[in-house]
Parts: structure tokens; C-alpha cells; sequence
């Protein structure tokens, strides 16, 4: 009506949601690529390129003799895990020669999902080390290879010389619910160490 003071109400707007940066590291061909493909909500940004004759002596192929392609700087994948939180996945490169990356990549990072290869524990060593140096919250998530857990998760515990608090859990990097339960149980680790005492 002319000369009327009556206005559309505004639209109501969302707040954002909250982004929270989390690294999926560990050794070469532990399964970071599938832990971020299985899980991602997003075609993961994947940075794989053919293992050529160079890497020969140099990378070590023993137990993933099948293994064609690798990471060569990072994947990147996104989860949304509620209206009010977002998860941004970064997986790092595995092969010894892109290590450097590890710095800028955790950059930001509130935690981390270390993966392990029960076939070749060793290989995860250095990035256990990445994170507990740096003080970044992480889980251990041992990956079970053709759905095969043969040692139980204390003995893994144990072998890997880590920490009471650091949870260690057994998953299928294959399997989006099996990756999605390691993102969650590390979420509550990162509350619990946000929520003060008492």
C-alpha cells in the first residue's frame, strides 16, 4: 500500500560453520588416499601419480607389491558433520622425499589420524613422531588390509610405545562408516582435551 512504513522482514541468515583442518598421515601405501576417498562428501582432490622405474631402491614396495600410483603432495576431501561443523581432510604423501610438505600441510591442523600397516608398522613410526613433537592431538588407526585385524589392539598399543591417552582403533579404510568412526573418535578426543578439568 502507497505511503506505507510495513517492510519485508530480513532474511534470516546462518552463521557459518565451524571448519576444523585434520591431517590423515602415515607411511607410504598405508591407505591415506582411500581413508579420504571413502569418507570425502566431495570428489577428493587427489594429487596421484603413476610409481615410475625412479622410485626403484627407493621406494619400498615390500607387502604392497600391487600398489601403481602415489601421492605426491596431497589429497584433500570434506565431511560435514553437522549444520555447525565441518571437517577439512588433508592426506599427506607417504615416500620419505615429500616429508617436507608435512610442515606446511599441518599448518592449522587441530589433529591428526596417524594410519598404521600392521605388515609394516615401522613405516608410521615418523609420523607418530610429527605429531607428538608438535603437541598436535592424534589417533592411531590400524588399517586392516583385506579386512584382516590379526593382532589385537593393546598388542598394537604396546608395539607402537605410545601414550594411555592416544586411542588406538581398528578400521577399514575402505569402508566410509569404518573411516568416519576414526574422524569421530577423534573429534572427542580434541573436545575432551578443550574441555577444562572439573
Amino acid at each position: 500500500m502507497a505511503g506505507s512504513d510495513i517492510t519485508a522482514p530480513a532474511p534470516t541468515e546462518r552463521p557459518a560453520p565451524d571448519t576444523v583442518k585434520i591431517l590423515i598421515a602415515g607411511g607410504f601405501g598405508v591407505g591415506k588416499t582411500t581413508m579420504v576417498g571413502s569418507v570425502s562428501e566431495i570428489a577428493p582432490l587427489r594429487t596421484e601419480e603413476p610409481l615410475t622405474m625412479a622410485g626403484l631402491g627407493v621406494d619400498d614396495l615390500d607387502g604392497i607389491e600391487e600398489k601403481r600410483a602415489t601421492t605426491v603432495a596431497l589429497d584433500f576431501g570434506r565431511i560435514t558433520v553437522s549444520d555447525d561443523l565441518v571437517l577439512y581432510l588433508f592426506g599427506t604423501p607417504g615416500q620419505q622425499r615429500f616429508w617436507f610438505m608435512w610442515n606446511d600441510l599441518s599448518l592449522g591442523a587441530l589433529g591428526a589420524v596417524v594410519l598404521i600397516d600392521v605388515r609394516r608398522p615401522e613405516s608410521s613410526f615418523a609420523a607418530i613422531d610429527f605429531f607428538e613433537r608438535r603437541g598436535i592431538p592424534f589417533v592411531i588407526a590400524v588399517n586392516g588390509f583385506h579386512g584382516e585385524h590379526p593382532y589385537p589392539v593393546e598388542d598394537i598399543r604396546e608395539s607402537l610405545t605410545l601414550p594411555e591417552g592416544v586411542p588406538v582403533l581398528l578400521c577399514d579404510a575402505r569402508d566410509r562408516t569404518s573411516s568416519r568412526d576414526v574422524l569421530i573418535a577423534l573429534l572427542d578426543r580434541l573436545i575432551a582435551a578443550a574441555t577444562p578439568a572439573g
